[in-house]
């Protein structure tokens, strides 16, 4: 039996082989001194061996030196960064695979030892719980500086940007990290905007930069190649919202509305529990016509489940992807999986990188 898992399908513009997406997925080996720049023979490796997902994500890539939380994150707002992006889009194509770039903006998540001395940005002064990780160790965020609403307008200007270089460097589209409590998700959830201008209080206040973001980035490359991560509940990055459902729910009416290619939900808490209450995925799977791309925890079992029945269009592996670079062809044969290496899922070398063995090598 052929599932709908394995089958072709179109996800906005973008024609794909199947219906598995690789999610995006933070390894932290970009070239940091150099200026983030990704596109080292490793880089290439990694995402040329992956090829088999009808379309990958890639991991998160900053659209400013300001929205780096991440050491060794790659960048896609200077030149230098698009043309090391450029062999990465080659090898994916030439693979038969597509590849869209996650484009993001950390906010409040960072620290001045990422910035180059920069104070954290956010919608409001709130600091949330959480460490960064940087070179000189483990540190505590510090409160973040409320953005000005010209400031908003720049980082707008800073993600269309991001959308056009993702396309001069060979990307198919672009995804927009929505999710997992980076600064569209602050935005969103009242736990951290605490703003009374336009961009704070009411739902449609809160939506707005989110929107303005999407708006600009459809205008620069077209509502066929914009998607957008969605985490409505999850705890992640110290963040929460009052009424989840009400201000995603109205978010995804007018993503709707603007024809975008997908949505990536992230169903539960981020790499956790999915039985998280507040938010009704089915009655967003019934609003958003585009392509409803569901994530977290999923087996085979389910994956196969979810799209045959339906309820999903395609399913995001994040995890199971790190550890077996040939995941489809697993999936199809039902052949045992390799275990992820927690130990070197952020480390900087070939270890637990490109080293993970394909059935055809372990056989």
């Amino acid at each position: 039996m052929t599932h709908k898992l394995f089958e072709p399908a179109r996800i906005g513009d973008i024609e794909v082989a199947n219906r598995v997406v690789m999610a995006p997925l933070t390894r932290s080996r970009a070239d940091e001194a150099a200026g983030d720049i990704p596109g080292s023979p490793m880089n290439v490796e990694y995402y040329r061996q992956r090829s088999n997902a009808g379309l990958i994500i890639s991991e998160g890539t900053q659209v400013s030196p300001v929205g780096k939380g991440y050491m060794a994150t790659p960048g896609i707002y200077s030149d230098a960064q698009v043309e090391g992006w450029k062999p990465i889009t080659q090898a994916v194509h030439d693979a038969g695979s597509k590849i869209v770039a996650q484009i993001w903006h950390v906010g409040r998540v960072t620290h001045p030892n990422l910035t180059g001395g920069v104070q954290p940005v956010a919608p409001s002064a709130v600091t949330p719980k959480v460490i960064a990780y940087t070179r000189a160790g483990k540190v505590e965020a510090l409160e973040p500086r409320a953005l000005s609403v010209a400031e908003i307008k720049d980082i707008v200007a800073e993600y269309r940007r991001g959308a056009a270089n993702a396309i001069r460097a060979g990307f198919d589209g672009i995804e927009l990290h929505g999710a997992n409590g980076y600064l569209i998700d602050q935005f969103l959830r009242d736990g951290a905007n605490q703003r009374t201008d336009e961009y704070g209080g009411s739902i449609e206040n809160r939506a707005r930069f989110a929107l303005e973001v999407v708006d600009a980035v459809v205008a620069e490359i077209g509502a066929g190649r914009v998607g957008i991560r969605l985490s409505p509940v999850t705890p992640a990055n110290d963040l929460s919202d009052s009424d989840p459902q009400a201000v995603f729910g109205y978010l995804i009416e007018e993503l709707d509305k603007r024809g975008i290619a997908f949505i990536h939900f992230v169903e539960g808490a981020t790499g956790g529990p999915r039985d998280v209450p507040g938010f009704d995925y089915a009655w967003a799977r019934k609003a958003f016509k585009g392509t409803y791309i569901a994530n977290n925890g999923y087996t085979r079992e389910m994956a196969i489940e979810a799209v045959d029945s339906g309820r999903a269009d395609a399913v995001a592996f994040g995890r199971a992807y790190i550890a077996n670079p040939d995941l489809v062809q697993r999936l199809k044969l039902n052949a045992p999986l390799n275990t992820p290496n927690p130990q070197t899922f952020y480390s900087h070398g070939e270890e637990g990188y490109i080293d993970y063995p394909s059935l055809d090598k372990a056989a």
